[in-house]
C-alpha cells in the first residue's frame, strides 16, 4: 500500500512537470514577457522607430510604444514628468543632451552586458547612457540651386558667410534641435565663445529659417527649398537615396564636431526590467546593424556589427577632438548665449 501511494504521488509529480513545460513551449509571448511593456521617447528618425519597435516586439514579446521627438523636446518632456515619469527609456539623438540630462538627475545608472565591448569614448563612464552610432555633421546642398548661382558648395565653415547664401542656409534650432546644437558647440570649440558667438551672429543673417527637428535642413535642401542645409551628412546619403538626387554632400575643411546617438534608461520610470532589456537589444550587433536597413547610415558603436558601406563616402571628413563632456555640461548656458547673440 505504501508503495502504490509512492508511485501515485511520483506519477503525479511528472504530470504537474509536463504541464509546467508544456505551457513554457507555447508560441505566444515569452512567459518573462508576458505583462511587459514599454514607453520610450526617441530622437532618430521616424522609420528607424518603427523598424527597431517592430523587430524588438517580434523577439520579445514586449508591447511597446514609442514618441518621435527632437532632443529639446523629449529633454523637456523628461524633466517635465520627472516626479512621475511617463516613459522609461530615451533612444536616439546626439549624447550632448544625455549628459545634461545625467547631470540633472534624469537618468537610471545601467551598464548594460552588451555595452562592455563598446570603445570608452562612445558611452559614460558612470553607464548612464551608451553610444548606439556615430553621426558627422556637414553639409547637404542642392547642385541645381548651386548651379544656377554658379556658386560652389560650401567647403569651410566660412564659406556659410558668402554673400551668394544670403537667405539660402538652413539650421534647425539649437534650443530644440541636438543637431543644431552640436552646431554651436562645434563653432565655439573651433573659434572659442567669443569670436563663435560673434560667427553665429553673422550667420544669422544667412539663415532663411530655424526648423524644430535637425533632420528638416537636409531635407529641405533635397526638395530644393534652400541651397544649403546644416545638418548631419548621413542623413543627406538617405534622402538622396529616397530620391532627391539633386543632394551634394561636403565637409568643412577645417574640421567639423560629431554626434554620439545614445540610449539611456530614465530614472524612475516604469517597467525598469522592459527597458533594461530593450538597451540590451539596441547595443547588440542585430539591434545596431537594424538601422542601415531603413536608411540611417552612421557609423556603428558595437565593434562586431558591420557599418553600412554607404558611410565609407564619409570616412575623410576632418573631425575636430569635441568635448562632449564640455558641450552636454554647458549646454543650456550656451543656448540662451546664442539667443541673445543673435536678437
Amino acid at each position: 500500500m505504501q508503495k502504490r501511494s509512492r508511485l501515485l504521488a511520483l506519477l503525479l509529480t511528472v504530470l504537474m512537470l509536463s504541464t509546467l513545460l508544456a505551457g513554457c513551449g507555447g508560441q505566444s509571448a515569452k512567459p518573462e514577457a508576458k505583462g511587459q511593456k514599454l514607453t520610450l521617447y526617441c530622437g532618430l528618425m521616424e522609420d528607424h522607430m518603427v523598424k527597431a519597435v517592430q523587430e524588438f516586439e517580434k523577439e520579445t514579446g514586449i508591447k511597446v510604444e514609442a514618441v518621435r521627438m527632437s532632443s529639446g523636446e523629449i529633454m523637456g518632456r523628461i524633466k517635465a514628468e520627472k516626479g512621475a515619469p511617463k516613459a522609461s527609456v530615451w533612444f536616439g539623438g546626439p549624447a550632448d543632451a544625455f549628459v545634461q540630462a545625467k547631470e540633472d538627475g534624469l537618468l537610471e545608472k545601467y551598464a548594460s552586458p552588451n555595452a562592455v565591448k563598446v570603445p570608452a569614448q562612445f558611452k559614460d563612464a558612470d553607464g548612464y547612457w551608451t553610444g548606439i552610432y556615430v553621426g558627422y555633421l556637414g553639409f547637404v546642398s542642392n547642385q541645381k540651386l548651386l548651379a544656377e548661382k554658379n556658386v560652389a558648395a560650401p567647403a569651410s565653415w566660412d564659406d556659410l558667410l558668402k554673400p551668394e547664401f544670403k537667405g539660402q542656409i538652413v539650421l534647425a534650432n539649437p534650443g530644440s534641435s541636438g543637431t543644431a546644437y552640436t552646431m554651436l558647440a562645434t563653432i565655439v570649440q573651433l573659434m572659442g565663445e567669443e569670436k563663435g558667438l560673434d560667427y553665429m551672429k553673422k550667420l544669422n543673417a544667412q539663415v532663411k529659417t530655424y526648423p524644430k527637428s535637425g533632420t528638416a535642413p537636409g531635407r529641405m535642401a533635397g526638395q530644393g527649398e534652400a541651397m544649403v542645409g546644416i545638418s548631419f551628412l548621413h542623413d543627406g546619403i538617405k534622402y538622396r537615396e529616397e530620391g532627391m538626387k539633386d543632394i551634394v554632400l561636403t565637409a568643412p575643411s577645417d574640421g567639423t564636431g560629431y554626434e554620439i546617438g545614445s540610449v539611456a534608461v530614465i530614472k524612475g520610470g516604469p517597467d525598469q526590467e522592459a527597458a533594461q532589456k530593450f538597451v540590451d537589444w539596441v547595443l547588440s550587433k542585430k539591434g545596431q546593424e537594424l538601422g542601415q536597413t531603413v536608411g540611417s547610415y552612421q557609423f556603428l558603436t558595437n565593434p562586431d556589427a558591420l557599418a553600412p558601406k554607404q558611410a565609407d563616402e564619409l570616412k575623410a571628413t576632418k573631425l575636430i577632438k569635441y568635448d562632449l563632456d564640455w558641450a552636454g555640461k554647458n549646454k543650456s548656458a550656451l543656448v540662451e548665449k546664442w539667443s541673445n547673440a543673435i536678437k
